[in-house]
């Protein structure tokens, strides 16, 4: 029998096309200790449905720099490729409920669209909204070999702001956004606690999660961690791998981020102290 309420669960949910840094960091701590500060479960999933773009072997490499700093899954992690026939399951429910459409539109075609019918558009956050070009018939022939994206139909803000998006691509991987619904929806997930980077896909995932039938869940997001330069920190822009060979000092660092008091104990002691102060914490952010 579990000692853990089965009001709260979270999760950190990495993908491994790099290794962890300092924002990733900030992150998983944020998400570790709103767990534990409700006397939760924190669960790691790796989120690795993105095959052609994960390194072999940096699953691992991910869960020794989490287990370095003392942050442990209260579950075995699961592999997001290894869960295909679930998002097909949720993704024919969606194409029998007239909720998705195929589209045979490449990137450059949306933009060209989206150039003709607004010449002055700029991409949101370096994403084109797509315009519904396919919506009521594919406008291009596809070849016999060739399978459609899948679109999500979308309605009010999330129409205007983002589009409707693909649930799954026409080279036959599904999307983050299918993929961690799903997900989060078969493991119990009732908070996601994220970096603000991805509040942008909260409306998204609200959406789908309203389409499937599944609870909605409770969100909060963390601020973001800047390079010199006031770049987000990410792998994209070569961030580099968090150093995890003074585990208290590394996690000071996210504490501060996070506006935690500095420790000088050990790394367990630490964790359970920033647990007993997150509450007061979190109230600042979103």
């Amino acid at each position: 029998m579990s000692d853990y309420p089965a009001s709260y669960k979270g999760r950190f949910a990495p993908s491994p096309t790099g290794p962890l840094h300092a924002g990733s960091l900030v992150a998983a701590l944020a998400s570790y200790l709103d767990s534990k500060a409700r006397g939760g479960k924190w669960l790691v999933r790796i989120e690795d449905v993105d095959t052609p773009r994960c390194i072999k072997g940096m699953d691992i490499v991910i869960m020794q720099q989490l287990a370095a700093v003392g942050l442990f899954s209260d579950e075995t992690p699961v592999y997001q490729s290894q869960r295909s026939p679930l998002y097909q399951a949720a993704l024919d429910k969606l194409i029998a409920q007239n909720k998705v459409y195929g589209c045979s539109c490449s990137r450059k075609d949306v933009a060209a669209a989206i150039a003709k019918a607004n010449p002055s558009a700029k991409p949101r956050h370096g994403e084109l909204v797509y315009p519904g070009t396919c919506q009521h018939g594919m406008t291009q022939q596809l070849a016999p070999s060739a399978q459609p994206a899948w679109r999500f139909i979308t309605n009010g803000e999330v129409k205007s702001h983002i589009g409707d998006f693909v649930l799954k691509r026409a080279d036959g991987c599904f999307t983050y956004q299918l993929a961690v619904v799903v997900d989060d929806a078969l493991q119990g997930i009732t908070h996601v606690v994220r970096g603000a980077d991805l509040l942008d896909n909260t409306p998204r995932q609200m959406a789908l999660q309203q389409a499937l039938g599944y609870p909605t869940l409770q969100y909060l997001h963390t601020p973001l961690v800047m390079s010199e330069d006031g770049e987000k920190l990410s792998k994209q822009n070569g961030a580099q791998a968090l150093d995890t060979s003074n585990p208290l000092q590394t996690l000071n660092i996210a504490a501060q981020a996070l506006g935690l008091g500095q420790q000088n104990c050990s790394v367990a002691q630490a964790l359970s102290t920033w647990t007993s102060h997150w509450e007061l914490k979190r109230t600042q952010f979103s």
